[in-house]
């Protein structure tokens, strides 16, 4: 029984504490269930937090490809901006260039048209209002950066200026002209009238002294070499030499009517007949060879530093030495009487006895036929692109061979044929013998021409002046002031 008793005390406290740990077992179940029902929670928590991260993330995504196309759009509307206004400066500077092309056109047009006027008011008398014409014609010409030696602009200044001056001096016609050289200012001429006088200019004042007056000498060219040795050679047959220290008159056996005299060498002249050359040796003082020729010389000078021949069958000469020709055809038909040349612009100009004159370019071959004076072309020289002819016809012309279209310009009409002309050393200048022996001066600057006529001034345009001739729409300017400035009239 007592073992019963135990075993039952031990029953119960084995139901018992089953019954506590069962309890336990629920109260740790519900413990799990409440952990479990949080795990839940804080899954479901997480997903929500998940789905709304994933969310937020593809609104970022959205939100970055938006932000990039507004970048792209905004640099695409930059670039177009840019380009807007890339085209709007393009079209400013169009339409300034434009303004400034008919500004320029338009005061080029007026300068011209002034210069007309201006030349049909000297020739009217009426001086003041051609002098101002002139002028007017220059500034707005030169303002511009036009042509000032546009013929209509060019024959104003040189008719305003009144820049030819006469000197009645040989008996018979200047037939050559040079000067002493580049340092003296001294300039030679020669008459057929057996004349050689040399002259020097002082103020407005031309001071003559004969070296030779003999009317037996019939002159027709004169040669001045390094040393101031005066050449002149006379179609009688005669060559006078004149140093400082004496004159010699030799005469020329072998060489019927010699024309021309010319540079061979150093040391040597070649000497030039109608139908013959002789060779000259200045040391010596004395011919050193000769030679016949089985054509005439019809004009001489020279091209590419040597002596060059024309003659009466279409041909011309380059003249190497005395017995060597290098001998080809003129590109053209007609009696060569005065040719020119230019290395530096590749020109040759040649002078007919019609008075043509042909203009070759020698690197294109292009001939071009210049139409303007009446007779024997008498003389050619080049400036540059300038041309200047003179002819029997009286006239003495300047022509701009780099323009499109060549015209002639007047510089000096004489009374009677002009044989030849010269230039100063600063080519300022230009000094013309005609068939009457006058020597006769022009300017060919136009800054001094420019000068002359400024201070021909007397007053300014009128207002109804300057509406009729300028225009209402061109502010008034007053030409006595240094500038030309605007003033009120």
């Amino acid at each position: 029984m007592s073992e019963l008793r135990l075993q039952e005390k031990k029953s119960a406290i084995v139901r018992s504490v089953s019954k506590q740990m069962e309890e336990l077992a629920y109260q740790q179940r519900a413990i799990s269930d409440e952990q479990r029902e949080e795990a839940l929670q804080q899954k479901k928590v997480a997903d929500e937090m998940r789905l709304r991260s994933e969310v937020e993330r593809q609104n970022a995504i959205v939100s970055q490809n938006k932000a990039i196309a507004s970048e792209h759009q905004a640099q695409e509307a930059l670039q177009l901006a840019e380009s807007e206004r890339l085209i709007a400066e393009q079209q400013r500077i169009k339409a300034e260039f434009s303004k400034r092309v008919a500004d320029t056109l338009s005061y080029t047009a007026l300068g011209r048209s002034l210069g007309s006027l201006s030349s049909i008011q000297l020739q009217l008398g009426n001086t003041e209002v051609g002098d101002l014409l002139a002028y007017a014609s220059y500034y707005y010409t030169n303002k511009n950066r036009a042509d000032v030696y546009y013929p209509a602009v060019f024959q104003a200044l040189t008719t305003a200026s009144q820049s030819k001056h006469t000197w009645p001096r040989h008996k018979g016609s200047v037939t050559a002209m040079a000067y002493m050289s580049i340092d003296d200012d001294r300039m030679v001429t020669v008459s057929t009238y057996g004349e050689i006088f040399i002259h020097t200019k002082k103020g407005d004042e031309l001071m003559t002294e004969a070296l030779l007056n003999n009317s037996q000498y019939d002159f027709r060219d004169v040669f001045i070499d390094e040393h101031s040795t005066i050449y002149a050679v006379s179609r009688t047959g005669h060559l006078a030499i004149i140093t400082k220290e004496a004159t010699l008159v030799q005469y020329l056996y072998n060489l019927d009517n010699p024309i021309a005299v010319n540079y061979l060498d150093e040391n040597n002249l070649l000497i030039i007949g109608e139908r013959g050359l002789a060779q000259f040796d200045k040391q010596r003082k004395m011919v050193v060879a000769s030679r016949e020729l089985e054509f005439k010389v019809t004009a001489s000078t020279r091209y590419d530093y040597k002596p060059i021949l024309f003659d009466d069958q279409g041909r011309q000469h380059l003249v190497n030495n005395i017995n060597d020709f290098e001998t080809s055809n003129v590109p053209f038909k007609g009696t060569i009487t005065a040719f020119a040349s230019s290395k530096n612009n590749h020109l040759r100009v040649y002078g007919l006895s019609d008075g043509t004159i042909y203009l070759v370019d020698e690197i294109s071959g292009k001939v071009t036929k210049l139409e303007g004076h009446l007779s024997r072309i008498s003389k050619l020289k080049l400036n540059g692109w300038r041309l200047f002819s003179a002819s029997y016809d009286g006239s003495m012309k300047l022509w701009n061979t780099a323009s499109e279209k060549i015209e002639p310009m007047t510089l000096i009409s004489a009374d009677s044929w002009i044989i030849n002309f010269t230039f100063d050393s600063k080519k300022q200048h230009a000094w013309i013998g005609d068939y009457q022996g006058n020597v006769i001066e022009t300017i060919l600057s136009v800054p001094m021409m420019v000068d002359i006529i400024r201070g021909k001034l007397k007053r300014d345009f009128t207002q109804d002046e300057w509406n009729y001739y300028i225009g209402k729409n061109i502010p008034y300017e007053s030409f006595l002031s240094s500038s030309g400035k605007e003033v009120e009239p």
